[in-house]
């Protein structure tokens, strides 16, 4: 499996021939479009396209969407997020989306068991800030957390509130064997 970043929430996940995508910032080829918080542009490209919860099966890849809520910038009103489940090559994958609150609902908790790989928002006042972030990622108990939505000094207090020195990587290239013995390492992946 490879994964890269392509900044914000935006991130490509492949294996082989088949492609997924999540929250793409512009019309791309994928076989699964993925979107937390809203429908961004879509095209014949971008394959099957999920917008909100629910139970999806497309081609062998189980994906499970949760309700939660996200920040709605310069607005009093909560937006809706979507929180991701997916079972792709033997993986388990939570993608987070745009977290604004670390509390989850006990529905939503007891889905989330068993991830080998964690996607986090750690930038702070429009989603969960470094520390929230990773007290919720940690509680998780993944195999590898993987942040997004970050700018340096929000990267660096997710870090240092980790107690980690990461050096980033253009992409996380891994295997299900890879991820034995693992306890919530993380992994700095570049935007494209």
């Amino acid at each position: 499996m490879i994964i890269s970043y392509q900044g914000v929430e935006c991130f490509k996940i492949s294996q082989g021939d088949l492609s997924l995508v999540v929250n793409p910032q512009s019309k791309v080829s994928a076989d699964i479009t993925l979107f937390t918080t809203h429908e961004s542009e879509t095209s014949e490209k971008s394959g099957f396209v999920i917008t909100g919860p629910g139970e999806y099966e497309i081609k062998d890849i189980f994906i499970k969407g949760f309700l939660s809520e996200a920040s709605s910038i310069g607005s009093e009103q909560a937006r809706i997020n979507t929180i991701y489940l997916i079972t792709f090559e033997g993986m388990k994958l939570c993608f987070l989306g745009a977290l604004v609150n670390p509390a989850l609902r006990p529905d939503v908790l007891e889905n989330l068991e068993d991830i080998d790989i964690l996607f986090v928002p750690v930038g702070g006042s429009e989603v969960l800030d470094g520390a929230a972030a990773y007290k919720l990622a940690v509680s998780l108990e993944p195999s590898v957390i993987i942040p997004m939505h970050y700018s340096k000094p929000t990267l660096e207090l997710f870090l240092k509130e980790a107690g980690q020195k990461v050096e980033a990587i253009e992409k996380f290239v891994v295997k299900k064997k890879d991820l034995d013995g693992k306890q919530a390492e993380i992994v700095v992946i570049n935007a494209e």
